[in-house]
Order: C-alpha cells, then sequence, then structure tokens
C-alpha cells in the first residue's frame, strides 16, 4: 500500500527500519501493560478481605472474587438459634465482600496509573454490582405517642384511682372511727351522754 498508514506508522515502502522501529515499540509497549495486569492479577489473587459481626463472634474472610476462605466462630455463637446464626453469618460474609471493588480499584491503580480508565470504570462497576456497598445504618427517631395509644406491652397499666368516701350521712367505711348517731330532737339539752342515775 503506497503512502503512510492512518494508524501512525510510515509506509513500510518508504522507510523499512522506521516501520521495524515502531512496531518493536508498540510490541514493548504492549508485553510491558500485559505484565502489568499479569500482576494486577497475582496481587488481586491474594486479596483477603475479613469482616467481624457486630456481636463479634463470627469472623468470614474472603477473596477478591468473593468466595470465602475462612469462617471463624466464637463460643457465644452457641447461645444463637439456628436461623439468627445463618442470618448473621451471610450478613458478615456481605460485609467483607463490599469492600472488594475499592480494594481492587487500589491495586489498579498501583500498577496502572491513568492508563485504561474506561476498561478499569467498567470492570469496577461489574465488582460493585456483584458486590455492593454496606448501607449506612440509620437511626430510627421515635414515633411520636398518641393520646389513643395503649400501654407498652412491657408497661405496667396505671392503677385505678381509689373510690371516692361515702357520704357523711351513710353507714361508717371499715377502719373510720365511728359517728355517734344523729338524735331526732337536737335541740334535747341533756344530750347524748346524760345519765339519770349518775351523781
Amino acid at each position: 500500500m503506497p503512502g503512510e498508514s492512518r494508524g501512525g506508522f510510515a509506509a513500510i515502502g518508504a522507510d523499512p527500519e522506521e516501520a521495524e522501529r515502531r512496531i518493536q515499540e508498540w510490541a514493548k509497549g504492549f508485553e510491558e501493560k500485559a505484565q502489568r495486569y499479569q500482576a494486577i492479577q497475582a496481587e488481586t489473587e491474594q486479596l483477603r478481605l475479613t469482616a467481624t459481626s457486630d456481636g463479634g463472634h463470627i469472623k468470614v474472610t474472603v477473596r477478591a472474587d468473593g468466595s470465602v476462605t475462612d469462617l471463624q466462630f466464637t463460643d457465644k455463637v452457641r447461645s444463637l438459634p439456628p436461623n439468627e446464626l445463618a442470618a448473621q453469618i451471610l450478613s458478615t460474609m456481605h460485609r467483607a465482600q463490599s469492600d472488594i471493588a475499592n480494594r481492587v480499584g487500589e491495586t489498579m491503580a498501583a500498577h496502572l496509573g491513568d492508563e485504561d480508565l474506561e476498561t478499569r470504570t467498567m470492570m469496577l462497576d461489574n465488582l460493585r454490582e456483584r458486590f455492593p456497598e454496606e448501607p449506612e445504618e440509620e437511626t430510627a427517631e421515635p414515633e411520636a405517642s398518641s393520646k389513643w395509644d395503649g400501654p407498652a406491652e412491657d408497661e405496667e397499666p396505671t392503677p385505678a384511682p381509689p373510690p371516692p368516701a361515702p357520704p357523711a350521712s351513710g353507714p361508717n367505711p371499715p377502719g373510720a372511727p365511728k359517728r355517734r348517731p344523729a338524735f331526732e330532737d337536737d335541740d334535747d339539752e341533756f344530750g347524748p351522754d346524760f345519765d339519770p342515775l349518775r351523781d
């Protein structure tokens, strides 16, 4: 093909030595990049990410591909029901996996610098989709209590107030001092303590 190629190489017919030199530089650059990718692969294969459960009695370690390499328990797991134990194992495993994309991204940046940003972004996005980051825990605000709400299950109901005292004209309540009966004639000059034999 006469003339210069659009890829930046001089036409072979014009200067075969220059074309050969450029091809060798391109091949050398390609080989060096391949070596860097091989180093990235070797380093990521050695990556281990560990997470511990909130209670501290479950520890899970995973590889960069998300597979579990180690699972440890403390004696505290004996008190956990099976369904809660399974849930905590899965939660701790996901926590360990959630940092895979960040760690692989750090490894790639250390070996490639600013090279192949588009390819790296695509690879890291794929990892983040497979192993999403841990969501931040949100503190739930207590709900406002309503006057229609009954007492909570663990709260004792408020005791009812004591019944009102009986009216004065009624019988004496238990434990109350005895009242003297009213006389029909309150104007009686002798009164209730009058004793005609006493003197």
